[in-house]
């Protein structure tokens, strides 16, 4: 039987169409992002993320939402990191802290003195040589990073007197329980104790710890000043978060939504970044007001602490030299 030219065209184009429909229909398919945070609903990071699915949700057309589990309903960042990897989380806003101990080449970004202000900290984590060490997590834990977010600059609230690091030796101090704050601060004597966040409050009231560090944000909300007789604004700490998609999700996606979900995280961490630069100013003074000594660790310090720190974890984490070339550059 002969086949006219034009009915074989006809039929090259509806077997072309059909071949490009389920293409077609996986690039509409409605999609609920459940998304992970260890963050209380208060915090700036839940805000970024609650912000986040409100844009997918309207630049979507409604086809893509986002819902945000707060305060870890969904478990601690190391469970979270496991539901990420099996596909079972769709996203999680991850901390450094969390990265830097299964990574230990992430762990640059914790590193002490990178920078010496929230303002620099705002600047640093949009440079390349930060968003580069990204890179290696969907090798490494099977996840996609989408940026970094950050907390302003970490001070350390203590019962007792402090004016320099050289006050720390002894104190049982609170720290988050990464190597990196670990090493850092047992290089001035201090002995690092790690307590789960919801208990530090009632920790410092009973003599549990003699101090504790944290950034600003949650240190006013928690009202730290309470349960403290000084604050030694260090500079020298911060901690960022990443806003993580299981590796197993993000294969699911068309380009063109994964395109629209880097741009609107995007977006959210700007509007984060920007709001802790810009409000810290204001909640330090809120901490002068209630009189409680306000101590900076002296200048003169800086240089041998990281000499210190540089020794041990350059050769773990090379992209600290890196860090720091960009962070004297700002």
């Amino acid at each position: 039987m002969t086949v006219s030219r034009r009915s074989f065209a006809a039929g090259s184009a509806a077997a072309a169409a059909s071949l490009a429909f389920p293409a077609l229909v996986r690039a509409q398919q409605a999609k609920e992002f459940r998304i992970g945070l260890i963050t209380p609903a208060g915090h700036s990071w839940n805000r970024a993320a609650v912000a986040f699915g409100e844009a997918l949700k309207k630049e979507s057309g409604g086809r893509l939402t986002a819902t945000v589990f707060h305060s870890g309903q969904l478990g601690n960042e190391a469970a979270m990191m496991q539901q990420l990897q099996s596909g079972a989380l769709d996203m999680g806003w991850i901390q450094a802290a969390e990265l830097g101990s299964r990574v230990p080449s992430v762990a640059a970004i914790n590193a002490p003195y990178l920078v010496r202000s929230t303002s620099a900290v705002a600047k640093l984590v949009k440079t390349p040589a930060a968003l580069k060490l990204l890179e290696v997590l969907p090798r490494e834990t099977g996840t996609i990073g989408l940026g970094w977010g950050i907390t302003g600059m970490r001070a350390v609230f203590s019962t007792k007197d402090l004016n320099s690091s050289a006050d720390l030796k002894g104190l049982k101090l609170r720290i988050n329980p990464t190597p990196v704050y670990r090493d850092f601060y047992q290089s001035f004597g201090a002995a690092p104790t790690p307590i789960p966040t919801p208990q530090v409050f009632d920790a410092m009231a009973n003599g549990q710890v003699d101090a504790l560090e944290a950034d600003i944000e949650f240190s006013w909300n928690a009202r730290f000043d309470k349960v403290s007789k000084v604050i030694l604004q260090m500079n020298a700490l911060f901690m960022p978060f990443a806003p993580l998609v299981s590796g197993r999700v993000w294969t699911t996606l068309s380009a063109q939504d994964r395109e629209l979900i880097r741009s609107l995280v995007t977006r959210a961490l700007d509007a984060q970044i920007q709001e802790i630069a810009s409000t810290e100013p204001g909640l330090l003074e809120k901490f002068k007001a209630t009189g409680i000594p306000m101590k900076a660790e002296p200048a003169g310090n800086v240089e041998a602490a990281i000499k210190t720190f540089d020794a041990a974890w350059l050769p773990k984490a090379p992209a600290i030299a890196e860090l720091r070339k960009a962070g004297a550059a700002l």
